[in-house]
């Protein structure tokens, strides 16, 4: 008896993949090996290992990424500055990367011939998923059955799922689709399908409380980055995952980083959704004062052109490539000297800059104070004007000579 080939499954033990791996036995004849990532949702992963077995998988691999998803994925985009449409701080997109890769390494390791996953066919995560897969072993072939099955709904795969004894939550407490990882939480569906309707925070949010409900009084909290990568809070050292924890509880506690968008996604159409990320949008925040301290004009400008690009790259599932390693590249040259102390004011979902230091700052008070100086000398001013205001006065002059032409 020939051996069956196998099959990476992405697992999460929910519905959809809860029925993936039955339709794969059943339409392929493969051998099903799931892979659950732990990278911060904050549930048990302990129970998917038996909920697999029983579905019908020969094993499952439980990966705790949390460590790698903070300094290989989150670090590399927070120094870059990225920002989706200049509001998503992509919780979701570089997750997704991340996981797919740890899928191919246990492919290797498992002789597997394809990769299977639970993304729809009008999601990013489709492109994310399949597009590191074809980075990092093209020859694996992708199966994503939400495009070829004939399951078309929610009641469709219960119905299936009943037919065959798969156990699966045919309830749902939250009406929202949620993503939630160590970073953030989205919530996308129901009433926030209409972009008119204002969103329900004191149902919806998980993280934090809604601004409104926040202290009264301020919360200061200082950050200390080192070559732009945060190292402690309030003084105190942390490793990665705890610092990004740690984060998230005061920020939570102060209703920071909520984030409402309509944003465009890669496969061409617009989707509403609410993100929490109450740590990131402190660090956020904290980074961007410190490079105001430390970096020259024109690199600080250039690199936010350069942030846009990172953001879009990442957002559509180009991480693997030659471009995002190249920016990232250039971006590990701009935080050589971002180090330093940044106090940041909380307050009711706001956050405010309330002091910044550093070794390497380029402020020098001697040059910006408006009391008598002796290193600046006023006067230098006039022949710069003169010279940067060159061609606009002579486009003028010639104007003028035409105008009456």
């Amino acid at each position: 008896m020939s051996q069956k080939e196998k099959v990476i499954l992405a697992y999460s033990g929910g519905l959809d993949t809860s029925i993936i791996i039955p339709w794969l036995k059943e339409n392929y004849d493969y051998e099903v090996i799931a892979m659950a990532a732990d990278v911060g949702q904050g549930e048990e992963l302990a129970p998917l290992n038996e909920k697999a077995i029983k579905t019908g998988a020969s094993k499952i691999y439980i990966e705790d990424l949390k460590e790698e998803f903070v300094t290989d994925f989150i670090f590399p985009t927070l120094k870059a500055g990225a920002v989706y449409e200049g509001k998503y701080l992509l919780g979701t997109s570089f997750a997704r990367p991340l996981i797919a890769k740890r899928m191919v390494e246990i492919a290797e390791k498992e002789g597997a011939v394809a990769i299977a996953h639970g993304a729809t066919g009008k999601g990013n995560d489709q492109v994310r998923f399949e597009l590191t897969v074809k980075a990092l072993a093209p020859h694996l072939k992708i199966i994503a059955p939400w495009r070829i099955w004939d399951i078309k709904s929610r009641e469709d795969a219960i119905e299936y799922a009943q037919a065959r004894n798969i156990p699966i939550p045919v309830t749902k407490k939250d009406n929202y689709s949620m993503d939630r990882n160590l970073w953030h939480l989205s919530h996308e569906g129901s009433d926030l399908e209409d972009p008119w309707n204002e969103p329900q925070y004191d149902k919806l949010l998980k993280l934090m409380v809604p601004p409104e409900k926040a202290p009264d009084k301020p919360t200061y909290v200082e950050i200390y980055f080192e070559k732009g990568i945060p190292k402690k809070v309030n003084g105190v050292e942390y490793g990665p995952v705890e610092l990004i924890e740690v984060l998230n509880k005061i920020g939570g506690e102060n209703g920071i980083g909520i984030v409402d968008i309509v944003e465009n996604r890669l496969v061409g159409m617009k989707s509403r959704g609410v993100y929490e990320t109450p740590g990131g949008t402190i660090l956020y925040a904290a980074h961007r004062e410190l490079e105001l301290l430390c970096l020259d004009r024109d690199t600080l400008h250039y690199k936010d052109i350069v942030s846009q690009r990172f953001a879009e790259l990442v957002y559509f599932g180009q991480w693997y490539t030659p471009l995002r390693e190249a920016i990232s590249a250039f971006v590990d040259v701009t935080q050589e000297n971002v180090t330093g102390t940044v106090r940041l004011k909380l307050y009711k979902g706001n956050v405010m800059p309330a002091g910044a230091k550093s070794d390497y700052s380029l402020y020098n008070e001697e040059l910006s104070t408006f009391g008598r100086d002796e290193v600046y000398n006023q006067k230098d001013a006039e022949g710069f004007i003169n010279l940067f205001g060159l061609p606009m006065k002579v486009s003028a002059l010639m104007k003028e000579k035409n105008k009456n032409k």
